[in-house]
């Protein structure tokens, strides 16, 4: 007997799942996806040249918010769990509403996911978004270029434009974002590692992906998006962790599991966080993966011309989706301008622009800071009128690209960064040094 089967994602895992779980299974009849956190990826189609042989037509993409109302609609047994960085609680909120409406509701194992490689893999994740996976995935690349490997990068999906566009994506140069349209949140994640001089791909088919990265690479890394588990079998599995907020390694999907399968344990922002609290996640890892090894790290603060931060009126710009579905209430361009002595924090609400409004609406808990919100042209146009408009003297950019490549700023404009250090020993290349062994022989 068919199943039919509704995929519950956000543009990323749930494409992956379809593509290697479900889509030429005869078993299943996958009747939609729904689609939720990342704005304007509903009302899409997963086209035809991706959903293979079974679905000539490709598969429909609704808003989340149809849920229960689509279950009944097209007759659906089976609703798969398909997106990251979600409370254990709306979880089952979410299961509840799918049982009663009279589906069966699932969570596909990580490991049936995980792609099989012929070249060692590196899987850097995490327990939430914005917990410092970046940094840590460019240390990672430069210890092993020290060591002589040829290093490839690939991302966790972010296809928010024409997904037939999208299907593998090689970023070596800048005019790799141009020509891949990319949004500012896709950018955030490629630059920093195009200028380590390193080769990043992403897209949607990520079997595609890997035989392409394959060519190229001595070593791969799993550059991992939100708090979602690795698309490929790593061989050492690196998870970070953030004492900021303490005790969400087990409060968040699948940031957990990601705490169950870590081979190193990576206890970040140590230098901003309460002793206390680096102490707690400390404790949690031991208590629930006792096998991990634990490696405490600093996210180093870099600030160009610091000193001009001091008594000015600052608007933070921080990354957006750590403001966001991360929830976090502060980032870099915060501890700096709390640490080089701002006068003040400018609110950006009353300046905000079209889209960044319904921003605020949809997370009221990100407060005085302004989140670097680029899915789109027109909310990239908001941004910048947005900056703009807001009565500042100095603004603090603190996402990970340089924003002025995108958006024209007609204030002073410093850029804050995060860059991986290690706090004590072990470090990081210890560890990694006992699982990848130089010399590597690939």
């Amino acid at each position: 007997m068919i199943e039919n089967v509704l995929i519950m994602g956000a543009a990323g895992r749930d494409f992956h799942n379809f593509n290697v779980y479900f889509r030429d299974n005869r078993r299943y009849n996958v009747v939609c996806f729904t689609a939720t956190q990342i704005p304007d990826i509903d009302g899409r189609q997963y086209p035809r040249e991706l959903a293979g042989e079974l679905y000539p037509r490709g598969i429909p993409i609704y808003s989340d918010e149809r849920l229960a109302e689509l279950i009944r609609e097209h007759r659906v047994d089976l609703v798969a769990f398909s997106y990251s960085d979600v409370p254990h609680l709306e979880v089952m909120h979410k299961a509840s509403l799918v049982t009663a409406a009279g589906a069966d509701f699932i969570i596909i194992g990580a490991s049936y996911t995980m792609l099989r490689s012929q070249k060692k893999i590196v899987s850097v994740c995490a327990v939430r978004t914005g917990c410092g996976k970046s940094q840590t995935c460019r240390e990672v690349i430069r210890i092993l270029k020290k060591s002589g490997r040829k290093v490839v990068s690939v991302r966790h999906p972010m296809p928010y434009g024409d997904l037939t566009r999208q299907v593998v994506q090689r970023f070596s140069e800048y005019a790799d974002f141009d020509r891949h349209r990319c949004t500012i949140e896709e950018r955030e994640e490629y630059e920093p590692v195009v200028r380590t001089g390193t080769v990043i791909y992403a897209g949607i088919d990520y079997g595609k992906i890997l035989a392409e990265a394959e060519k190229e690479a001595d070593i791969i890394i799993w550059d991992g998006g939100n708090n979602d588990t690795p698309f490929y079998k790593p061989d050492v599995h690196i998870v970070i962790f953030d004492p900021h907020r303490a005790g969400h390694e087990t409060a968040y999907h699948p940031g957990e599991t990601n705490m169950l399968l870590a081979d190193i344990a990576v206890i970040n922002k140590v230098d901003s966080a309460d002793p206390e609290n680096v102490e707690q996640v400390r404790r949690t890892i031991l208590r629930h993966n006792p096998r991990a090894r634990i490696v405490l790290a600093d996210s180093e603060l870099q600030v160009e011309n610091a000193a001009e931060i001091r008594g000015k009126r600052v608007l933070v710009i921080e990354d957006g989706p750590t403001l966001t579905h991360g929830e976090m209430a502060f980032g870099a361009g915060v501890i700096a301008a709390r640490r080089y002595e701002a006068a003040s924090l400018v609110d950006p609400r009353p300046f905000l622009a079209g889209t960044l409004q319904e921003v605020f609406e949809k997370y009221p808990r990100i407060g005085p800071l302004l989140p670097a919100m680029g899915y789109s042209p027109q909310q990239i146009r908001d941004l910048e009128d947005t900056i703009n408009r807001a009565e500042c003297d100095l603004v603090l950019s603190a996402t990970p690209i340089d924003l002025t490549r995108l958006v024209q700023i007609r204030k002073p404009t410093l850029r804050v960064r995060y860059e991986y250090q290690d706090h004590g020993e072990p470090t990081l290349e210890q560890l990694l040094a006992d699982y990848l062994p130089v010399p590597y022989s690939g």
